[in-house]
């Protein structure tokens, strides 16, 4: 946590946005992905920042037009709308897609729907 408080504090973000955990096949990988999930939001909320999460379907509707689509075409719409000289690694490539469907209100150009949802601890519920 000691690290993600040290690049809060030098790019001092207004939001965080990330993706909602799925049941992967490893159940190892999907605790890992879980703790670190974990780290990043309770980081998120003690340093007072809103964070928001997107399944991966709402992040790849809002970057590709489509919610099942492939990761290579994640990676190239990711390389095209942030105008990058190459393709961004896959997991750089998820990170970026997350940042870029929040920064777009969520699903797709529209807004994302909050209502029903409201505020707890820094978090949409």
């Amino acid at each position: 946590m000691d690290h993600l408080n040290e690049v809060i504090a030098l790019h001092r973000p207004e939001q965080v946005a990330v993706e909602q955990v799925f049941v992967n096949v490893n159940p190892k990988s999907t605790l890992m992905l879980g703790q670190a999930r974990g780290a990043a939001i309770c980081t998120a909320v003690l340093n007072n920042l809103a964070v928001a999460e997107y399944t991966a379907l709402q992040i790849k509707q809002a970057v590709v037009g489509k919610g099942h689509a492939k990761k290579e075409q994640v990676q190239e719409m990711v390389r095209r709308l942030l105008q990058l000289g190459g393709s961004p690694s896959a997991d750089a490539a998820d990170a970026l897609a997350c940042a870029i469907c929040h920064a777009h209100g969520g699903l797709g150009l529209g807004r994302i729907s909050t209502a029903g949802y409201r505020m707890k601890r820094g978090r949409l519920v």
